[in-house]
């Protein structure tokens, strides 16, 4: 299988703070990869130097074939790049922005018109073209980011935190068109702090504190999950959350959705137990069952274990 990414040991310094400290990992042709981690864990800084937008301090690295020290400026011409700022003018219209990156990628002639025209139909503004990009839905300017992109075909897309801020709906919609890129053979790169979104990925990796801490499938990593954990409904989550960190045999709990979902040591003593702790704080417990974990579980337990995530 060919690897479209390649790191060992990569590392980036600025002055005596080290926010990303020997990360090493590949990623084969077509694999949608997941970059997860809390802020501060060091995923924009590694997108960066894998973009050629920062050198990195030491280790190696090559993308596409070009290594990461040498041969930047050929890794901007065959990669595709989109922030969650989207990159766009606001003050040029679509087609003007659709033009100003086919200029960058030297996109031209019979292929700009081809390329313009799917841009186009892909992000459903076809009958916007004209529209100044500064006063288009969110979502919309998601899918011309994404369409200015990969306007010159990459083989690799970075994506990060590409669906910052967009509806539901957008997000899945945003989704459904890096599965068709990746079914082309696009090899896809992105970053997120959405669970769910970890869920569509093929693998995921993910960071803290400036280092790699867990890189493996979903399924696999929820296996890796070795607490169990019960799923207690209350009246007063927030509330509940709080009185539960401090009670005996909880090492971990927090919200998820409307219910409180808690880490614990032993399960049986728990399930007995909690009920009547709530109780004596006031609160009220109408169901503790036990559930599955969830990413979100296993990504704030694998960061507890690492030292938690960066303050502030």
């Amino acid at each position: 299988m060919n690897v479209a990414v390649e790191v060992r040991d990569l590392t980036r310094r600025f002055g005596d703070f080290t926010a990303v400290d020997r990360v090493s990992f590949d990623v084969p042709e077509g694999e949608i990869f997941g970059f997860l981690g809390p802020n501060g864990a060091g995923k924009t800084t590694t997108i960066k130097m894998l973009t050629g937008l920062l050198a990195p301090t030491s280790g190696s690295g090559r993308v596409a074939g070009f290594d990461l020290a040498t041969d930047a400026e050929a890794i901007k011409q065959r990669i595709g790049y989109m922030s969650q700022l989207f990159s766009l003018y606001a003050d040029l219209t679509v087609d003007e922005n659709i033009a100003f990156f086919a200029g960058l990628y030297d996109v031209n002639g019979e292929r700009f018109a081809r390329r313009r025209d799917w841009v186009l139909r892909m992000a459903g503004l076809a009958e916007h073209r004209q529209q100044l990009t500064g006063d288009l839905p969110l979502g919309w300017k998601q899918r011309l980011a994404l369409g200015c992109a990969v306007l010159h075909e990459p083989p690799i897309l970075f994506l990060d935190e590409p669906t910052s801020g967009v509806d539901p709906v957008s997000r899945r919609s945003f989704w459904d068109l890096i599965y068709a890129l990746a079914e082309r053979g696009t090899t896809i790169f992105v970053s997120t702090h959405y669970m769910e979104e970890a869920e569509y990925c093929n693998r995921l990796a993910l960071m803290n504190r400036g280092r790699l801490i867990a890189l493996d499938r979903p399924a696999n990593l929820r296996r890796r999950m070795a607490e169990p954990i019960l799923e207690i409904a209350t009246d007063n989550g927030p509330a509940a959350v709080q009185e539960l960190q401090h009670a005996p045999g909880v090492i971990e709990a927090a919200m998820f959705g409307r219910a409180v979902h808690v880490v614990v040591q032993d399960e049986a003593h728990a399930r007995a137990a909690l009920p009547a702790f709530l109780s004596a704080h006031g609160l009220r417990c109408d169901r503790v069952t036990g559930v599955r974990p969830s990413l979100e579980d296993v990504f704030v337990s694998l960061v507890r274990r690492e030292g938690g995530a960066v303050e502030g």
